[in-house]
């Protein structure tokens, strides 16, 4: 939020006339720009809010001429009120919703957004590691939180959040319950790297886990694993899905299995595939028949609420290569 109003960078891109793009963004931007950081063949930055880039696309718009008469946009990412100028602005231009074709461009990712995607995966985790290693009795969920911030920012990521469980609570958020002896612990963060997120979850405990605490977690991995069979090109949502369901029935643990959710992921948390429609996240599963593609990426997660226990978690990050997977 700036003022009145809110930054809103905008890109123009003219259908099969790269020539044509325009990027339009804060003033504080022009420093960047003085650097090289943007692709487009022209610049603008000289906006503060969103109707400053608005006016800013929108006076590019009409120098394209007569070859514009359609313009797609996000709506679920654009204010009302800019909204409302680009249709004030171009009246005569019909704006339709472009989400499906930018879902369908970010759903199968460049060999070097793969390659964010499995730094910023690998850097999560490490970041845990690191907190677990120093949990102890008399810590709380802020500290555990807050340590996790500070590992992943010195290894280069970008803090979006952490979801938290301590000992038999199932309540996620960070808060002053104090770590004891034996506490089982659940940690599920989002860190983004270069704008790519990684978003995994991993268990700890204050202590050495016993016996049954060995077999539940083998119990959710079984399902996390079954879940990973069918991905490949050609797979289909419906199958992660189906293989995910039988893993989960054939559990000795099933009762308490609660959630199984998958989901793509990159730039944007929760994207394209959408690989069912009736998951914990309700979404269109448009994707559930659709085949995987080489590419893609997919999140996988599997919790059980364990009624005397604890909320015991895995959550993973995975790619669809030409010949399966492979695990980030």
């Amino acid at each position: 939020a700036i003022g009145i109003s809110r930054y809103l960078p905008m890109l123009v891109y003219h259908r099969g006339r790269p020539d044509d793009a325009l990027y339009v963004g804060n003033v504080m931007e022009s420093y960047e720009h003085e650097l090289g950081r943007f692709w487009t063949p022209a610049v603008k930055t000289t906006a503060w809010g969103a109707l400053d880039a608005t006016r800013e696309a929108v006076a590019h718009l009409k120098k394209l001429g007569n070859s514009v008469r359609r313009i797609a946009v996000e709506t679920a990412f654009m204010p009302v009120d800019s909204h409302a100028a680009i249709k004030a602005g171009l009246p005569d231009l019909d704006i339709v919703d472009a989400l499906f074709v930018l879902e369908r461009l970010r759903a199968k990712k460049t060999p070097a957004e793969l390659a964010y995607l499995r730094s910023a995966s690998e850097l999560v985790v490490a970041s845990m590691k690191t907190v677990f290693s120093v949990a102890k009795p008399g810590d709380t969920k802020f500290d555990l939180t807050r340590r996790l911030e500070l590992e992943e920012i010195n290894r280069g990521l970008h803090f979006d959040y952490c979801l938290t469980t301590a000992g038999t609570s199932l309540n996620r958020a960070p808060s002053a319950q104090k770590l004891a002896k034996g506490d089982i612990i659940s940690l599920d963060s989002g860190g983004n790297y270069h704008g790519y997120i990684g978003d995994l979850c991993r268990m700890g405990i204050v202590g050495t886990p016993d016996a049954e605490l060995t077999d539940l977690l083998a119990a959710i991995d079984s399902v996390q694993m079954a879940a990973r069979k069918p991905i490949r090109p050609g797979g289909t949502g419906d199958e992660i899905y189906a293989e995910a369901e039988a893993a989960w029935h054939a559990s000795p643990a099933k009762a308490a299995i609660r959630d199984f959710t998958a989901h793509g992921m990159g730039l944007v948390s929760h994207e394209a595939p959408r690989l069912s429609d009736h998951a914990p996240m309700k979404y269109p599963g448009y994707d559930k028949a659709r085949p995987l593609e080489e590419g893609m990426v997919i999140s996988i997660e599997t919790t059980m609420n364990h009624p005397k226990r604890s909320s015991i978690k895995i959550e993973d990050t995975v790619a669809v290569t030409a010949t399966g997977w492979e695990a980030f």
